[in-house]
């Protein structure tokens, strides 16, 4: 599982015109990538590492400051470029896999006491930042 994490001061996402996601304060923009072999265990630590992860201001992460998180699905984050010029897509998770642990991240989130917003599975979405430093990260597990 991959997640490229963003400190952002706003973020949003917009389906065909409508917004389903969206947080007006500081916060961390999470674009969340499932590979072919990820787990529910995966997930659950994935969660964990987000909701604890220490780039907010003074280090402080969102576990500490109540801060929210947009998280937004991202299959391209496993696009494979080293031969070619197109992208091979396939150490990304099938939706059928991917969007259950998609989910089980939010979810794990949301127990831990997060207020997470979320973009819509599957969807061509519209994604808005306004980045705060900039400071992004790529997390792993």
């Amino acid at each position: 599982m991959r997640a490229v994490v963003a400190r952002v001061t706003e973020a949003s996402v917009v389906v065909a015109g409508e917004t389903v996601g969206e947080i007006a304060e500081p916060g961390l923009l999470v674009l969340l990538g499932v590979h072919v072999d990820d787990t529910a265990e995966q997930a659950s630590v994935m969660a964990r590492k987000l909701h604890e992860l220490r780039v907010l201001r003074d280090e402080q992460s969102c576990a500490s400051t109540g801060a929210p998180l947009l998280v937004v699905s991202q299959f391209t984050l496993y696009g494979e470029t080293r031969k070619g010029r197109r992208p091979s897509w396939t150490a990304a998770a099938r939706p059928e896999h991917a969007a259950p642990l998609v989910d089980a991240v939010v979810s794990e989130l949301r127990s831990r006491g997060a207020r997470v917003h979320t973009g819509r599975f599957g969807a061509m979405m519209s994604v808005r930042s306004v980045n705060d430093g900039p400071f992004t990260v790529l997390v792993e597990v």
